[in-house]
């Protein structure tokens, strides 16, 4: 039973590590951000190098800008898209008015990012995709709203719906406050997809965006004009990593055939197909390709997604059973594997906190100060020391794990039942068989209870992991998150419940077969 788990561990955490001296067969790791863009120019870059004889892992759905970056620092990723404006402030944390022209940014940005960390800025793309900060039509005519300035008269009285990653930034609400002495009446952390739904709706006011995004024109929004010149150039652009600059060249002369091939009505054209007409990026980013000339013929019209308005939620769901079933399994063995270890962990610390009660309970608070942290938190914390993928996934269920089995380890034996322990004792049993024939069997129920709590939240959690790369049933979460698809969130929320669900009710007769007779 336990060579078998073993070896699932090291088969995951092998597939799952960052390239290590085998750096010359390694495949391009490609990731993205979890925005629609984003994920359509990371299937960009990772078909091109396809059809170029390159081997390609994908990583899309990273989480914002700082875990991206992170794991391209540490060699987890080869390569994402990146804008310069966001390089120049939210990476290098220079201030707007530094930036010059689109032309300084990208100087600025390549050099720097070359000096301190041996990263590249490949050509740009050829379109710029700034913020743009956007409110309903009806809403611009009653305040006479055009500019930026003019919104922030009427800031006091408005809700706004932004992303995470914007709330925070230097050239996000951060900059905005101190540039237009803008605040808001209500700030609501929005998904990127979410967030033009909650506008429609009625229930913000202004939202964040790009200029570049479908689903402006798709719900005729309202774009303000920055006045004061607030915002840098965002030129779009491959970023790429120390390793797979210095190592694979062909790599680099594949993704330098896209420079200057994007303008922005192409690249609104595209995003459009994604985030308004619901095709699949990997056919849109195909029609690109053959559009620009970079590889042989679409061969015919994109087949539509089954995310159409029109096909049924058990239609998507059947044509997506391998990619289901493939995720699940990936998630099925985070779960065993990461249960695996906090078991081995767990329960002997418990067992051996019972010799020392009095500071039992400071040991397994500390623990359990680990099931405050939000479990993003935690994956992020874990890239600078782990990278991205399946070992710091595991190392993060791991801790999730323990503290459920650990109390209820401690608690069980602790509290087994005083006459059988006692009888026991009068029979002149040693504290060692006492534990082994008597305290253990008698708290294995309760043991195994802490087991399927651990169980159950790490089904949960382990959804998040698709935020550093790590697969699962997470990914169509995240991804329709981004891509305001609710059929392909449903795709793996659904699955991800069932199997919660499943593994609880495998766990309950595991706990009734453990349960000694007398008990019953």
């Amino acid at each position: 039973m336990i060579a078998p788990v073993a070896a699932a561990i090291l088969a995951l955490v092998t597939q799952g590590a960052p390239a290590g001296s085998s750096e010359r067969l390694a495949p391009v790791v490609v990731a993205s951000k979890p925005f629609g863009e984003s994920y359509l120019l990371a299937e960009i870059f990772a078909r091109l190098l396809e059809a170029r004889g390159l081997r390609v892992d994908r990583r899309p759905g990273l989480g914002a800008t700082d875990l991206a970056f992170s794991a391209l620092q540490s060699g987890a990723i080869d390569v994402y898209p990146e804008y310069t404006g966001t390089g120049l402030l939210a990476i290098l944390h220079e201030t707007p008015s530094a930036s010059g022209g689109a032309g300084d940014a990208y100087r600025r940005v390549s050099a720097e990012f070359r000096r301190r960390w041996g990263i590249r800025w490949l050509a740009p793309l050829g379109f710029e995709n700034g913020y743009a900060i956007s409110v309903r039509r009806p809403t611009a005519d009653s305040l006479h709203l055009e500019s930026l300035s003019d919104l922030a008269r009427h800031a006091g009285v408005l809700r706004a719906g932004l992303t995470a990653d914007f709330i925070g930034r230097a050239d996000g609400l951060v900059g905005l406050q101190r540039a237009y002495d803008l605040h808001f009446r209500e700030v609501r952390p929005l998904g990127p997809a979410i967030k033009y739904q909650a506008l429609a709706a009625g229930q913000v006011d202004v939202i964040d965006g790009y200029s570049t995004d479908g689903l402006i024109a798709k719900y005729d929004l309202k774009v303000l004009r920055d006045d004061r010149r607030f915002f840098p150039p965002y030129e779009a652009a491959p970023l790429v990593g120390a390793r797979l600059a210095a190592t694979n060249p062909r790599a680099i002369a594949a993704l330098e055939e896209l420079g200057g091939l994007l303008d922005v009505a192409r690249m609104r054209a595209l995003n459009e197909r994604v985030e308004v007409a619901g095709e699949p990026v990997a056919s849109v980013a195909r029609d690109a390709l053959a559009e620009l000339g970079l590889v042989g013929s679409a061969g015919g019209p994109t087949k539509r997604s089954p995310s159409d308005e029109h096909a049924s939620f058990l239609s998507y769901l059947a044509d997506q059973r391998a990619t289901i079933a493939r995720l699940a399994l990936r998630h099925i063995e985070l779960v065993a594997a990461s249960l695996f270890v906090a078991v081995l962990l767990a329960v002997p610390v418990g067992l051996a906190l019972e010799r020392v009660a009095g500071r039992a309970e400071a040991v397994i608070r500390g623990v359990g100060v680990l099931q405050t942290l939000p479990g993003i938190a935690l994956l992020a914390f874990m890239i600078p020391l782990l990278g991205i993928g399946v070992v710091p996934a595991l190392a993060a269920l791991v801790l999730y794990s323990l503290y459920p089995i650990m109390r209820n380890t401690f608690t069980g034996v602790r509290d087994a039942d005083p006459a059988a322990v006692a009888s026991a004792r009068a029979l002149g049993m040693t504290d060692l068989q006492i534990l082994r024939d008597v305290r253990l069997p008698l708290a294995a129920p309760i043991i195994m209870a802490g087991i399927r709590t651990a169980a159950v939240v790490d089904v949960g959690t382990a959804t998040l992991a698709a935020f550093i790369g790590a697969g699962g049933l997470g990914e169509p979460i995240v991804a329709g998150l981004a891509l305001s698809d609710t059929r392909m969130i449903l795709s793996g929320a659904i699955p991800a419940a069932l199997l919660a669900l499943g593994v609880d009710a495998l766990l309950a007769g595991v706990e009734r077969l453990v349960k000694p007779g007398g008990l019953a």
